[in-house]
């Protein structure tokens, strides 16, 4: 039997995946999408948008969105200018062909820069800031019920090109995250991380480097048979030991 070269478009892919109604319906829904992002797209001025089912966004005036921007469904972006007593000049710049999946949720006081190219997974969540301060002056008390804390106690977000961020993972300024970066599903990210550099944990931690000589990830970080660090350079070394 000759194989079929005919590329299949996502319409018809789903027609042949999914149930009659379902189908029916999720085309309806994708189609719904479109026009509400072909309208928002000429809002924000950002060509291309799209912003799949259940996306919110708040503070509008703070954002700045690039071309070629999508969401899967239910992208939360908050960049929020006052707070009971508090003001904020908070801003959120989202680069070209910047992807978003499922339940991600943005929240800014201060400054999130997210570069271009840049894949963001399901259940992501980056902020600037926490409901209360918790070092230095001014710390907050227990007894005070967190929704009505002072926010603050963070810091900027920088987010360069092509970075990878896996499923679940939290992201907490201060913090830049360089170029060509992966950071693994379900890391907690609290510390800056390198270019062309995979960190995965709570904490995150460099795991791999990518070499440019060998054009391959290489390991920087290892447990021998006692538990001690081995392959260290000498950055880590100063870091992890």
């Amino acid at each position: 039997m000759r194989d079929n070269l005919r590329p299949i478009g996502p319409i018809a892919l789903r027609f042949r995946s999914d149930p009659l109604p379902w189908a029916i319906w999720l085309s309806i829904r994708r189609a719904l999408s479109k026009m509400k992002s072909a309208y928002l797209g000429r809002l924000f001025h950002s060509p291309g948008l799209y912003l799949g089912p259940g996306c919110r966004i708040f503070g509008a005036r703070f954002i700045h969105f690039g071309s070629g921007v999508y969401a899967q469904g239910n992208l939360w972006l908050h960049a929020i200018p006052g707070f009971n007593h508090q003001q904020f000049q908070p801003l959120i710049t989202i680069g070209n062909r910047v992807s978003f999946s499922e339940r991600v949720h943005i929240t800014c006081i201060e400054r999130i820069d997210i570069g271009n190219d840049v894949l963001i997974g399901s259940g992501v969540y980056v902020g600037d800031h926490h409901h209360g301060r918790y070092n230095g002056g001014r710390q907050s008390h227990p007894d005070t019920p967190p929704i009505i804390r002072d926010l603050g106690g963070g810091g900027p977000v920088i987010v360069g090109d092509n970075v990878w961020i896996g499923d679940n993972a939290v992201i907490i300024g201060p913090v830049s995250i360089g170029r060509g970066a992966i950071i693994g599903a379900n890391s907690v990210v609290r510390r800056d991380v390198p270019a062309y550099t995979m960190a995965a944990g709570a904490p995150a931690r460099p795991i791999k480097r990518f070499d440019e000589a060998a054009g391959q990830w290489e390991r920087v970080w290892a447990d021998d048979s006692h538990g001690a660090p081995v392959q260290l350079d000498q950055e880590l070394k100063d870091e992890l030991l």
